[in-house]
């Protein structure tokens, strides 16, 4: 059974936890090293890998294949690892006929893994999980490049059954989704069950029992989702937009359906009106080359679905990463116009008043990055696609509140006007080229900031304090009174008024000496000599007297609703019994 000329090659989307192993997966299997120079080792976007048959007949040791499958090979969309890239992930997984969802085996489920398989049931989209990093158990025994049966049956006993134990936590947890699941070479109906393929990207094994797997359900279930008429006007959608060296700005593409053609009038989704360009040329790499990485490119008249690819286009600038890209004729260009520029239109990004500004090198990082603050409740004011500019630094000058004065940047730079103003310009900015590290910067930022002004607040704050008067302690009766106290509660300052337990207040604390020392401030159990201005002993107060320090309404509403989680406990107690005198005669006092 030879490859079906009408048949494209079935889309397979790479999806799961960051650090679980896709592009090292990908790796292995087209024989690159894609994973190394990721930034931080995450991909950051879309790459599209095209895996011929004759290479998966190779890789899998079979000359037979080529005449059991009809499908003429895979496309493999390695996706965004984390899960700040939801809206990414889904419009991967929208895209995809089949996906492969990855699992580090040691490390199980995590929640990016269950939001893939979230999308997946959305979308209804057949899968198989891959248990990744077998040869991380202690004891493993490689087998490189052995499909995964060869390699079990080599291992020891210990070993088969460690790992038997972590493969049956994933298949726990498949079923605690919704799943039932099973080792693939267990699987009777593929429909019913999920296929689990425990492999190590890092040594090869079990990547043949992917691809035949993988293979397999396309033949099965997708052969009447893969016919496509080469004739057809082409559709596909921009993975990223790039500026190469003799070509100008380029788009790199996933066609997903019909034939594309140089010299083609195309549509391309922009945020503003949809570009119309004529295809200049078609780039495609070679087999088992990654778009986002392939240096050599061949250049070719016509392509058709499903492949990656690159296409040079004048006015390709404006082009936005995620849009579609559709062939169109004279007879029907204002309607293919209308198509694409509402498919932009329904990408929703909502803005608030106020908080901060954000900048992305795609509309897909851009949704990701709103998505991550959005859940971090973090307000946006403007978000906007390329690098930042002069007029964004102008804007976010005049920002009031210094925790929105700022700019988040996603795999941006700064135009060289924008440069020049930002050294006079009072704004802090946040730039990175992995999404959750921008997050993890700012949120920390924002907490020093917090902390510094919540100190800055608590220094001026009257602070809860309570003493008693020790007896024999008269040393001078008034003009200030000087006595001895013993501080029973919070902290006691001077220059802060005192009150007695009723409420009136009798003076201000002038002065405080501890062994013949000045002090400004002293705390629970410390005795000291107080100098009080206004009250006479014997008069206003006197002997065994407790006293308070007197806090403003205003102060006490800051120390109820802004600084109570920062005040200590015995600070709590002074404060609580302030507020309980106060509110005695008003309810509603520092409320």
């Amino acid at each position: 059974m030879a490859a079906n000329e009408d048949l494209r090659t079935p889309i397979v989307c790479v999806m799961g936890h960051v650090d679980h192993g896709k592009t090292t997966l990908l790796d292995k299997i087209r024989g690159t090293a894609v994973a190394a120079g990721e930034a931080g080792a995450i991909t950051q976007h879309i790459g599209a890998t095209e895996v011929p048959i004759e290479a998966i007949m190779t890789r899998c040791g079979d000359p037979a294949l080529k005449d059991k499958f009809i499908v003429p090979g895979l496309l493999f969309i390695d996706t965004p690892g984390h899960h700040a890239f939801t809206s990414l992930r889904r419009r991967g997984g929208a895209l995809a006929d089949l996906a492969v969802v990855i699992v580090d085996v040691n490390e199980g489920f995590k929640p990016q893994t269950i939001e893939s398989l979230e999308i997946l049931k959305r979308f209804k989209t057949p899968f198989v999980v891959v248990a990744n990093k077998i040869d991380r158990i202690h004891g493993w025994n490689p087998q490189p490049e052995a499909p995964f049966i060869v390699s079990y049956n080599k291992q020891s006993e210990r070993v088969r059954t460690s790992l038997d134990h972590k493969f049956y936590e994933i298949v726990g947890e498949l079923y605690n989704n919704g799943f039932n699941s099973d080792r693939y070479d267990r699987v009777a109906d593929f429909q019913k069950s999920i296929g689990v393929i425990p492999i190590s990207a890092a040594t090869g094994e079990g990547i043949p029992d992917v691809l035949m797997i993988l293979l397999g359900l396309a033949q099965k279930f997708l052969e009447s989702n893969l016919h496509y008429d080469a004739t057809g006007p082409g559709i596909g959608t921009i993975l990223e937009v790039k500026e190469e060296r003799g070509l100008g700005t380029t788009i790199d593409m996933i066609l997903y359906d019909g034939t594309l053609a140089k010299g083609d009038t195309i549509v391309v989704g922009s945020l503003n009106e949809p570009i119309q360009t004529k295809v200049r040329a078609l780039l495609k790499p070679r087999a088992l080359g990654d778009i986002n990485s392939e240096d050599k490119f061949e250049q070719v008249d016509q392509v058709t679905a499903a492949l990656g690819l690159k296409v040079s286009a004048p006015n390709l600038d404006s082009a936005l990463s995620g849009a579609s890209v559709r062939v169109a004729s004279a007879d029907n260009l204002d309607d293919v116009v209308a198509e694409v520029k509402s498919e932009i239109e329904d990408v929703q990004i909502h803005t608030d008043t106020n908080g901060v500004t954000i900048k992305a090198d795609t509309i897909g990082s851009l949704e990701a990055l709103v998505n991550e603050l959005t859940k971090e409740g973090i307000p946006i004011r403007k978000a906007d696609v390329g690098n930042v500019s002069h007029r964004d630094i102008v804007e976010v000058s005049a920002i009031e509140d210094p925790l929105y004065s700022v700019i988040i940047g996603f795999n941006v730079d700064f135009l060289p006007d924008a440069k020049e103003k930002l050294q006079d310009a009072n704004i802090n900015t946040f730039m990175n080229d992995v999404i959750y590290r921008l997050i993890d910067d700012y949120n920390e930022w924002v907490k020093e900031q917090r902390e510094m002004t919540e100190k800055n607040i608590s220094e001026m704050i009257v602070k809860p304090g309570k003493f008693k008067i020790m007896p024999n302690c008269i040393f001078r009766q008034s003009k200030p009174a000087v006595v001895g106290v013993r501080i029973i509660g919070g902290i006691v300052k001077t220059n802060v008024d005192i009150a007695t337990e009723d409420g009136t207040v009798v003076g201000n604390i002038k002065g405080l000496e501890l062994d013949g020392e000045k002090i400004k401030k002293a705390t629970v159990g410390m005795e000291v000599a107080m100098a009080i201005e206004g009250p006479t002993v014997g008069r206003q107060i006197k002997e065994k007297d407790i006293l308070l320090t007197n806090i403003p309404e205003r102060h006490a509403k800051i120390l109820e609703h802004e600084l109570y989680d920062s005040l200590s406990a015995d600070e709590l107690e002074t404060l609580d019994t302030f507020l309980q005198m106060k509110r005695k005669d008003n309810p509603f006092w520092a409320k």
